[in-house]
């Protein structure tokens, strides 16, 4: 995760450094810039040359003409992790050159948070090898495919011979890829029996359908099919080529993580929590850490899990005395009741679901326009609600966000999975597209690519607590500018929040109390009410991503505090528009740092606010 996180800054950065025309000579070679800025820029553009899918992601080369990088997978030989741990340090030296006195407030900042990520990535070094790169959500297995069909783009006979280089890339990328895998064997990181059952049963599934239907080829021929300089006679030998490149390359490198993952299960079990690895507890910690950017407990976590839960449950019950539905029976029974009524649910069908984006579609539209009274800005880049690519939906989160490309060529996307339309109700939909689109994620992770003047490392770090909680504090104010008005979007809204706090009990339930799967899924199921294969998908993603599912609500509390903080101290001078300024305007950070951020906030206000007083008594003097 930090890796990923700091070459997409410095991807980021490289885009704003072609753009420019680069550094001067000496601002690239010398040990330590004039400027603090061209420093950390610099550094972060050699981080970025290394990673050819990161710049194809974000999209920005291809408008000044260069390709070639697209011809290309990723480099993920174990060295490169190595010698990417020792830049980092090298980074860190060279960015205590800059003592803060010599810095603007502004500069300061930048630093903070540059030295927050580096100090984060010394840490993470001990703990590298505590993650299972091949799982059954975001692993290795099922990126490549969905990168190819989501990023790589072709628009040119050239840009479909890159997508065929890639092809016969992979074998090599997965191969060095079971190099780490062997490497966490050998240091007793085994994933747990249940996420290789859960890959093996995607990767065989992947492997058994005809090439023509697989989802590499499939892609091609769409993308192919709306190029309009791409002839019939051209198109038709790429789609050759691409079936033949399936056959020969793409099923035999899947064959390779097939083979390792059968000889592997003999030595799985089904203990899931991070205690029962080699430093176990620790590795939590720090994840906990890493997400949540505090240093909370586990067992302070869960406590205020279990805490949150009970006042949660609580507001549902109410309404849902209001509202007719019998309560004696406690709050699994009434959300039963509540949400058994047919009219909350979609037909089963292809129809079904092309209603369902049509509908999410329309509630962002709707709230994008409504929201002058909570926001003076505004993103450029506009968003769209797709399908999650139907080969991995199975196994895949309820929905996801995709930030736009930097070159204006795709725009923001929200994800929705539509595996079963039965764990999409209607009274939930306004609120998770009020998360993952406006005004959550696509409001925060745009506004911040968009900053003008910003440092780049203050527009692409991505801090969970900080994006996550934003996206969930988005739900509660999209409640409080009255676009969840019904009873049964409010109840919508609070089961989404219930089930953030309900994860910070399961997560550290599982990972520092030892917790069973089995015990995890019963507290989740009989706390939410939600459906079977949501809850078991839910906590299969906790156990192969430690700590990170607790940020969502540590984050909203945080946000909710500062906004407390800042009305508080400002009263009437308080304004809500001003306050998101605060927030969205700086990028993500550290909690801490944010708080910071609405300090200096709440300074600067009161300030303007006296001096207003002080012109306005003047005036009235004269």
């Amino acid at each position: 995760m930090l890796k990923k996180t700091l070459k997409w800054i410095g991807a980021g950065t490289l885009g704003l450094a072609t753009v420019t025309a680069g550094f001067a000579a000496h601002e690239w070679y010398a040990d330590k810039p004039f400027m603090f800025r061209a420093f950390l820029d610099r550094e972060m553009v050699k981080v970025a040359f290394s990673d050819p899918e990161t710049l194809t992601s974000l999209g920005f080369l291809e408008s000044v003409g260069i390709t070639g990088h697209n011809a290309h997978l990723d480099d993920e030989a174990p060295e490169r992790t190595e010698e990417m741990f020792a830049h980092l340090k090298q980074i860190r030296e060279g960015l205590e050159q800059y003592s803060d006195a010599s810095l603007s407030q502004e500069q300061l900042m930048t630093k903070n948070v540059a030295m927050y990520l580096l100090n984060m990535a010394e840490k993470a070094e001990v703990f590298q090898y505590h993650t299972y790169p091949a799982n059954q959500l975001f692993g290795i297995q099922n990126q490549f495919p969905s990168f190819m069909e989501s990023s790589h783009q072709v628009h040119s006979v050239e840009d479909a011979q890159n997508y065929l280089s890639r092809l016969g890339e992979l074998e090599r990328k997965f191969s060095q890829q079971l190099i780490g895998l062997k490497l966490r064997e050998e240091k007793g990181i085994i994933p747990p029996l249940f996420v290789i059952e859960r890959v093996l049963d995607e990767m065989r599934a992947f492997v058994a359908t005809p090439p023509l239907e697989n989802i590499l080829y499939a892609s091609l021929d769409k993308k192919l099919n709306e190029s309009e300089d791409i002839t019939q006679e051209q198109r038709q030998s790429l789609l050759s080529q691409t079936e033949i490149a399936i056959n020969e390359q793409i099923y035999p490198a899947y064959g390779l993580l097939i083979d390792y993952f059968d000889g592997l299960k003999t030595k799985a079990g089904n203990d899931d929590g991070y205690w029962r690895l080699p430093q176990g507890a620790e590795a939590y910690k720090f994840a906990l850490k890493f997400f949540t950017t505090t240093d909370y407990s586990p067992e302070y976590i869960h406590n205020l899990g279990l805490q949150e839960v009970e006042r949660i449950q609580a507001e549902m019950l109410t309404i849902f005395k209001q509202q007719g539905v019998n309560i004696d029976s406690g709050y699994l029974a009434a959300m039963d009741a509540f949400s058994a009524k047919p009219e909350y649910y979609y037909e089963d069908s292809d129809a079904g679901r092309a209603q369902i984006l049509i509908d999410y579609q329309t509630i962002l539209d709707e709230i994008d326009k409504g929201l002058t009274s909570a926001f003076n800005i505004r993103p450029e880049a506009g968003m769209e609600v797709v399908r999650i690519p139907e080969f991995k939906e199975k196994t895949s989160p309820g929905a996801y966000y995709q930030p736009p490309a930097l070159d204006g060529s795709r725009p923001g996307r929200f994800f929705a999975n539509l595996y079963d339309v039965k764990t999409t109700p209607k009274f939930g939909m306004r609120t998770l597209a009020y998360h993952e689109g406006i005004p959550g994620h696509h409001f925060q992770v745009t506004i911040a690519m968009e900053l003008e003047g910003m440092p780049l490392i203050r527009r692409f770090a991505p801090f969970t607590a900080y994006s996550e909680g934003w996206a969930l504090y988005a739900e509660r104010v999209a409640f409080e500018q009255g676009f969840q008005s019904k009873p049964e979007d409010n109840i919508g809204r609070l089961s989404a929040e219930l089930f953030r706090a309900v994860r910070l009990v399961v997560d550290t339930g599982i990972h520092h109390k030892r917790w069973t799967r089995a015990e995890a899924i019963d507290y989740m199921a009989s706390h939410t009410g939600m459906a079977e294969r949501d809850v078991v998908a839910e906590i299969e993603r906790y156990i192969v991503m430690p700590g990170q599912a607790t940020a969502y609500k540590v984050g909203m509390i945080k946000i909710l505090e500062l906004r407390q903080k800042a009305m508080d101290k400002l009263g009437d001078k308080f304004d809500i528009r001003e306050f998101h300024d605060a927030v969205l305007k700086n990028g993500a950070m550290p909690l801490d740092l944010l708080e910071q951020v609405i300090d200096s906030y709440i300074a600067n206000t009161s300030t303007e606010a006296a001096g207003s007083a002080v012109a306005l008594k003047e005036t009235s003097n004269l």
